[in-house]
């Protein structure tokens, strides 16, 4: 788990108008609260990615089903994250944190005599995570319960997408996101520079 100040550029995408707001500091990003995103509750980022972070505000003008804002003019803003104390699952400790969440939660679950939640694919790949958005706010609840500190932020790859060839490791989607738990994380925002947006 990353304890230190370690900095990030981060991409959300979104429509214009909002985005522009934030970018004249009269407005701020919005919590996802989504029962199946991905990485669960906060503010979303593309590490690293302006060019996915637009690709995906297209796809959500595309499928207004999505997103709760329509995005009807899709806009990148790009922001400098400070993850804090962040749940790192490029990390061998932080994978382990998430195991015995999941673990926990299942025994909770089966105790409760409920059904455990489920991932989804669409298209091959999984895009409704049920079950992940699940384990990551469950993990949240029982530390902040346990008297321990929460995470600021929740960061994973994902592997999306075809091979790039035959036989491949490499996917055309594979990414990086970033969800930020504690707004105050997120240093300050700015216009990235693609010709496009």
């Amino acid at each position: 788990m990353t304890r230190a100040s370690a900095f990030v550029l981060g991409y959300h995408g979104c429509d214009r108008t909002i985005g522009e707001e934030v970018l004249a500091g009269r407005a701020s990003l919005k919590f996802s609260e989504n029962d199946y995103d991905w990485l669960g509750s906060g503010i979303y980022f593309w590490e690293n990615s302006a060019r996915r972070a637009l690709d995906w505000a297209k796809f959500a003008r595309d499928n207004p089903q999505l997103t709760r804002a329509r995005i009807r003019d899709p806009f990148v803003v790009g922001a400098i994250i400070d993850l804090g104390f962040c749940l790192d699952l490029l990390e061998a400790e932080s994978i382990a944190v998430v195991a015995k969440g999941y673990q926990r939660m299942r025994e909770s679950y089966e105790a409760a005599g409920a059904q455990m939640l489920e991932n989804k694919k669409i298209g091959g790949d999984l895009v409704i995570r049920r079950l992940d958005c699940a384990v990551i706010n469950y993990i949240q609840v029982a530390r902040e319960q346990e008297g321990e500190p929460a995470f600021d932020s929740v960061r994973a790859p994902f592997i999306e997408g075809n091979p790039l060839y035959e036989n491949a490791g490499f996917h055309e989607r594979t990414h990086i996101q970033i969800c930020v738990r504690k707004p105050e994380r997120i240093i300050g925002y700015f216009r990235p520079p693609l010709p496009d947006l």
